[in-house]
């Protein structure tokens, strides 16, 4: 009950419009308890008085008072509408801004497809809940609360037969909802579950493809697809089952006061008009038993959406702008680390006690085998993740104690896994730069070496790039994601294995743009390969999330260390003279 009621506030925040729904709601409400007296009396009229004129005047009345009950049903309709289409917009906006300010900790637990699910089924359920529960169901409480009083007085003893299977069909309706709310709850579970199998299979049609996997995935697609069907099918079951029970409820009370209404009639204890307004009001607990069963599935899905809708909306970032954060500027790029640990599993550290300082304008390499923790290191620079103990700075800075904006603006990123927006190059390129001219674009463009390429496109930096840059290499992607941080222009900056994948020309293209990116930056390089990495200021070297040696490569070659033996593996003499001749550097770039 408390979700529903966080839900109804929501709802509350448009008042203007829900006040409105209320007052057509409530003028077609009594319009519909007037009705049935307006034809009761012109049906003893009829029998009885014979009076044309007056008759007319009865016909006249309820067609005027129909036309009136109708625009308040549609007013109502509209109105209620209203609110829930609002609340579900806010809902989605409010939805992508949380998701968007949690730290990368919550999206590593949470899979990409499940909450897409929350943002569009869940909120849609959420929505319909908005427009009965708020509305439709003051509706279904005034017709009820109006029409059994109605016919107690109309006739005591019918109304006590009519009445007489409601407790039943409550303690159902009751029992029912219980059982959908469980059901609803599996439902939205599977959604989610189908949902990321159907992601993964759409940005991984490339990967499927290539490995003949097709089948694999549609009979995945095909089990996923199949358990939610089947909870469903089941949902709905439930749900048809209590609305016939309900409906066949109505007809077994409906069918007794005809009996013995009928007897009364002929008794004469009871007129044929009388009988009439008392059928016309028992007609109008049809809606509302309807509504019930209606109201129930409707009540369980938003129950079920809502608890998972305010688990993201309550979810606390432990990386957040801490109370009094000042904004980070004029940044020099003196970044520290001291005595860092961190761990994504407290069981499993990933970072053990990592110490160095860099200077502004330094080249720091980060070199190590997959899973060191260089990655890492760069992540809590731009507090992706915070770090379990120690402290970061910039320029002798807590960088928890400044604004993530300020901070993340002065920290730009080009990750080895380029992700480009489906849009045009040149916004591609100035993604995150307010403000920016098409001649900055075009000169960081150049600065990339990616200006050639463009202008030789058909529609140059017009050109649409496919889902995910698809339509551009590897190389083009990378230099489009440089030529995007030249226009940021940070103070520190941090390359992540940019040149690891791409061929020996694509890479003396990126090494060449990377040139006027590093210059008068603080840089961070994180690398496999000795090679990226022997003309860095200082190299890190890792080994299972700690610092085993940092020098320069000459430093370091001396020690006769871990380092070396990476070297002597990676670039045996011969190996190294024919990347020099291969890219016309001396490897000191």
């Amino acid at each position: 009950m408390h979700i529903l009621l966080r839900l109804a506030r929501h709802g509350l925040r448009y008042k203007k419009y829900l006040i409105l729904a209320w007052i057509s709601l409530l003028g077609a409400s009594v319009l519909a308890l007037t009705i049935p007296w307006l034809i009761g009396d012109a049906v003893d009229n009829i029998l009885t008085d014979r009076d044309k004129g007056n008759l007319l005047r009865l016909a006249g009345l309820l067609f005027l008072l129909s036309v009136i009950r109708g625009l308040f049903s549609y007013g109502q309709t509209y109105f209620a509408e209203s609110v829930s289409v609002r609340v579900s917009y806010y809902l989605k906006n409010s939805l992508l801004q949380k998701m968007q300010g949690l730290s990368f900790a919550f999206h590593d637990r949470r899979k990409t497809g499940d909450l897409m699910s929350i943002v569009t089924y869940d909120v849609e359920s959420t929505r319909m809940f908005i427009n009965f529960g708020l509305v439709r169901s003051l509706q279904l409480a005034i017709l009820l609360g109006g029409v059994t009083p109605l016919l107690l007085i109309l006739h005591w003893q019918l109304g006590l037969i009519s009445l007489a299977g409601v407790p039943i069909t409550i303690f159902t309706t009751v029992k029912v909802g219980r059982r959908l709310r469980r059901i609803w709850n599996s439902v939205q579970r599977k959604m989610g579950e189908l949902t990321t199998v159907l992601q993964e299979n759409l940005t991984g049609m490339r990967v499927v493809k290539a490995l003949g996997a097709e089948e694999a995935q549609k009979q995945k697609f095909h089990h996923h697809s199949f358990q939610l069907s089947e909870e469903t099918f089941s949902a709905n079951r439930l749900r048809v089952s209590n609305s016939a029970f309900l409906t066949f409820m109505f007809i077994v009370a409906t069918g007794l006061v005809v009996l013995f209404g009928g007897r009364w009639v002929i008794g004469g204890s009871l007129t044929a008009g009388e009988l009439t307004t008392f059928l016309l009001f028992l007609g109008l607990l049809v809606m509302p038993i309807r509504m019930l069963g209606m109201a129930v599935n409707t009540f369980s899905r938003a129950m079920s959406s809502g608890e998972r809708i305010f688990q993201v909306l309550d979810s606390q970032s432990p990386v957040g702008d801490r109370e009094g954060a000042r904004e980070l500027d004029h940044v020099k790029g003196a970044v520290s680390f001291k005595d860092v640990s961190f761990s994504y599993n407290p069981l499993v550290p990933a970072l053990k006690h990592i110490s160095f300082d860099v200077v502004p304008g330094q080249k720091v390499a980060i070199l190590g085998a997959a899973g060191s923790g260089k990655t890492t290191i760069c992540n809590l620079i731009p507090r992706f993740y915070d770090s379990t103990e120690g402290s970061v700075t910039i320029d002798g800075i807590e960088v928890r104690d400044v604004t993530l904006d300020s901070l993340r603006h002065n920290v730009g990123i080009v990750f080895q896994d380029v992700f480009l927006f489906q849009t045009t190059i040149r916004q591609n390129i100035g993604y995150g730069a307010n403000g920016v001219t098409a001649e900055e674009i075009e000169a960081a463009a150049k600065a990339a070496q990616l200006h050639d390429f463009i202008v030789s496109l058909p529609e140059g930096y017009d050109t649409i790039v496919g889902e995910r840059g698809v339509t551009l290499s590897g190389g083009q992607r990378q230099r489009l994601a440089i030529a995007r941080t030249l226009l940021v222009n940070p103070p520190v900056l941090i390359l992540d294995d940019s040149t690891s994948s791409v061929d020996v020309e694509t890479e003396d293209f990126i090494r060449k743009a990377l040139i006027q990116v590093m210059e008068n930056r603080t840089t961070f390089i994180i690398a496999h390969r000795v090679s990226s990495v022997m003309g860095a200021d200082l190299i890190l070297v890792l080994k299972d999330g700690e610092i085993v040696a940092q020098g320069t490569h000459d430093e370091l070659i001396a020690r006769d260390g871990f380092y070396k033996q990476i070297y002597e593996l990676q670039l045996l003499p011969g190996e190294e003279v024919f990347l020099e001749a291969a890219t016309g550097n001396d490897g000191d770039d």
